[in-house]
């Protein structure tokens, strides 16, 4: 005996309707160009960015850059689309994996922007190697020289007979070297001579100067 299928309910068969109908206003309204009072997309613009993780010291190779697209309202000043124009530069301060390589990121003219008005960028050699590989560029740290003689009135006596006095307080750290490689680890570079370039003061850059040549030098990590 045939079977007869029930007819479909009326409220049933007008969703389905209407949903076809949605799906094919939506595919209509995507593929639909621009009217003339919608604003047009922003240009993609080509930007020099780091292939993989690199930390700060690193001596960029051709390998190290790439390029990549990026609409133009994001692209950070200082950026480049040539990145052969980077090759050979040292970077001041770590960068991520597809980050933009800008000027302030590199030891130079760029760099030396960043140092705030009034202040100017004093080099400093710690005692501690491992200590300046600790550091970032964008930390703040005091500076403590600590002396066989007594100091001034900012001195504390050391058990051993040693004086600390603090010869910069707070200083923006602007490079420090790159941390050791060591068998086995994950470091990368080399710990350098422990030079640090601070952002300060110029009387608090000749106090550092004059306490490098008789004291020997670490810091203290603030808040930055």
């Amino acid at each position: 005996m045939p079977r007869f299928r029930r007819p479909r309910s009326p409220a049933r068969l007008v969703r389905q309707v209407a949903a076809a109908l949605l799906a094919c206003l939506a595919l209509v309204l995507a593929v639909r160009p621009p009217g003339p009072g919608s604003p047009a997309p922003l240009p993609m613009v080509q930007v020099t960015v780091a292939v993989a993780d690199l930390p700060a010291g690193t001596t960029l190779g051709a390998g190290d850059l790439t390029t990549a697209a990026l609409p133009g309202d994001v692209v950070p000043d200082g950026s480049t689309s040539e990145p052969g124009a980077l090759t050979g530069q040292v970077l001041a301060a770590p960068v991520r994996s597809g980050e933009p390589v800008t000027d302030v990121r590199l030891v130079g003219p760029g760099l030396w922007s960043q140092v705030p008005a009034g202040e100017v960028a004093a080099p400093v050699r710690l005692a501690d190697l491992a200590v300046a590989t600790l550091l970032r560029a964008g930390d703040r740290v005091d500076v403590l020289a600590a002396t066989a003689s007594p100091g001034g009135p900012l001195t504390a006596p050391d058990p051993g007979g040693a004086t600390v006095v603090v010869v910069a307080a707070g200083a923006l750290v602007l490079a420090a070297p790159p941390a050791a490689t060591e068998p086995g680890g994950a470091g990368t570079g080399t710990a350098g001579d422990g030079l640090l370039v601070l952002a300060v003061h110029p009387d608090t850059a000749a106090r550092l100067a004059a306490a490098a040549a008789t004291s020997t030098l670490t810091v203290t990590l603030g808040r930055p």
